[in-house]
């Protein structure tokens, strides 16, 4: 393998915030580590047998989950030597590194252990993960630089047993720790090293780990993100270690659709619960189509502030006429549903295209192309009349404040409210709530919202639709985009299924599950454009989509 293979064929979605990768080997990008387990064990048993035999103390053996994991994971081997005896109460002289492997100190021991794992190393060889090997491609490809780093002083050797010599810009392993004196793990020397090597800071570098002290060792070094990978059964463990993210696999890491945090809280990059500030996002990759090339999207809208401009008059936000036109030419190939919190019939008399989906009220009603439709919360209506006229007359003296009366909820806008009145419409709003216990207050972008208090959003009523449509496989990829706080509840059910992109309103930095953020809604339009040029056309008989 060198780095010039071609690059696997989904694309990558450039990691916020991110310009290196560093990989520890054993376990992450080599299947190692059961090597290295069981050449401790090989080792381990061998002692603690002899010593048993020599010295009357009961024998217990080497534990690869109670004593590998905690003792000696990750670590240099003479450390992994010294801590695992220490756990069993032996203490042994330090010795030197150039003990022969019979000697009985720690050097002595960690030298036979060496020599355990290469005479298994040429009798098994090395084996590469491939998902792991694809996304260091396609990382060079996109531009980061890599790095490896590894405890162990075989490093070349395994590597050049895998047949992955040429793939990293930067190797730091147990030979190189030693030359510079630099502790191991959970100490970041090493990474921080990896990192100095690449020219980058280590909040500026990602770190990807299979074992816990390598995990606290990223954590410790302050390094932008952290990537777990649980191959055993640790999942809990990585996190608690700090990881940011654990997975089992690295295939699909940082591609559209993983949902998978891109950087760590603080860092403008994705947070513990999966969620990045929206200033932090990336935009829309080069090479996004790709991802189209296996499978079709499923392409969900809301409307105001997606499709079309927020504007102090809900009546005056028109569709414009090339995305109108985006919308039809996408529609004829892939299946779209507008998602809106206007009512259904607002909504649909605004958008007027056939052949698609439509869900108005957050999704509480809903048309298909053949005009039926299915409503959610037929039960609420009395009480949303009776608090449409509490909030009339709770707001009577603040003029500016306009209440919409919707078919599943009563909105509320205050954007030409006086910023010393807002404060006054949110009470009045909540206090209506108060004597409504069948409703729920929400918000949006300068807005109120009184709905039905039943566990239905925009993200319900997008898994209904999925259903309903059949799409639920793996031939299909969902798609939402949205501007709106109410539109993350889409974002989140999307989070390990799909993709969101997020419309940048003014000022808004909050935090997101959407993968990739656009700049307005003609970015939206010309985003629609190239969805339907990637989307594969299904024709049926009549030249219609067929879905």
């Amino acid at each position: 393998m060198n780095a010039e293979s071609t690059p696997p064929h989904r694309p990558l979605a450039r990691p916020a915030g991110v310009d290196a990768v560093i990989f520890d080997m054993d376990g992450v990008i080599t299947d190692t580590a059961s090597v290295h387990a069981a050449a401790w064990k090989q080792l381990f048993d061998e002692y603690l047998a002899a010593r048993s035999r020599r010295t009357g103390e009961p024998f217990e053996p080497f534990d690869i989950e109670a004593d590998y994991r905690p003792h000696v994971d990750g670590k240099p081997r003479y450390d992994g030597v010294r801590d695992f005896l220490r756990s069993r109460g032996i203490e042994l002289p330090e010795g030197d590194p150039r003990d022969p492997p019979e000697a009985e100190t720690i050097c002595g021991l960690g030298n036979r252990k060496n020599r355990a794992f290469l005479q298994r190393l040429e009798a098994e060889g090395a084996k590469a993960f491939q998902p792991a090997v694809d996304l260091v491609l396609a990382l060079r490809e996109a531009g980061l630089h890599v790095a490896i780093i590894s405890a162990s002083r075989n490093m070349a050797a395994v590597l050049e047993a895998a047949g992955l010599e040429g793939l990293f810009h930067v190797r730091v392993d147990g030979v190189v720790a030693a030359e510079l004196g630099l502790p191991g793990k959970p100490d970041p020397a090493v990474f921080e090293e990896a990192a100095s090597r690449l020219g980058v800071e280590p909040a500026r570098a990602a770190v990807i780990e299979d074992a816990i002290a390598g995990v606290q060792a990223g954590r410790a070094g302050g390094f932008g993100i952290v990537v777990g990978v649980d191959r055993t059964g640790q999942a809990d463990a990585l996190r608690d270690a700090g990881a940011d993210v654990v997975v089992s696999s690295l295939d699909g890491l940082w591609r559209p659709g993983a949902g998978l945090p891109m950087g760590s809280d603080g860092r403008g990059q994705r947070r513990g619960d999966g969620r990045a500030s929206i200033d932090a996002l990336p935009s829309v990759p080069d090479d996004l189509g790709r991802a189209f090339v296996d499978r079709r999207p499923v392409v969900f809208l809301d409307y105001d502030g997606t499709l079309t401009p927020i504007v102090d008059d809900p009546a005056k936000a028109r569709l414009p006429g090339a995305t109108r036109a985006a919308i039809e030419r996408l529609a004829a190939r892939t299946p779209v549903a507008i998602v809106s919190g206007r009512d259904l019939d607002d909504v649909c008399s605004l958008v007027a295209i056939e052949g698609i989906w439509y869900a108005g009220s957050h999704g509480l009603e809903l048309r298909d192309p053949d005009g039926r439709r299915i409503e959610q919360a037929e039960d609420y209506l009395p009480a949303l009349e009776s608090a449409e006229s509490a909030c009339r007359e709770a707001l009577r003296e603040v003029p500016e404040a306009r209440v919409e009366r919707k078919r599943f909820a009563i909105a509320v806008h205050d954007r030409r409210v006086p910023d010393e009145e807002r404060e006054r419409v949110a009470d009045a709003v909540e206090a209506v709530a108060a004597d409504h216990p069948r409703l729920r207050v929400t918000g949006g972008k300068r807005i109120h919202e009184l709905r039905p208090d039943i566990d239905w959003d925009k993200g319900r009523a997008l898994l209904w639709l999925i259903d309903e449509l059949g799409l639920d496989d793996e031939q299909h990829l969902p798609i939402y985009l949205g501007d709106d706080v109410t539109d993350e509840d889409a974002f989140e059910v999307l989070a390990e299924r799909g993709l969101g992109f997020v419309v940048r309103g003014e000022d808004d930095a909050r935090q997101t599950w959407a993968d990739f953020a656009l700049a307005d809604p003609d970015e939206v339009c010309w985003l629609l454009e190239r969805l339907a040029d990637w989307t594969r056309h299904p024709e049926g008989p009549t030249g219609a989509a067929t879905y």
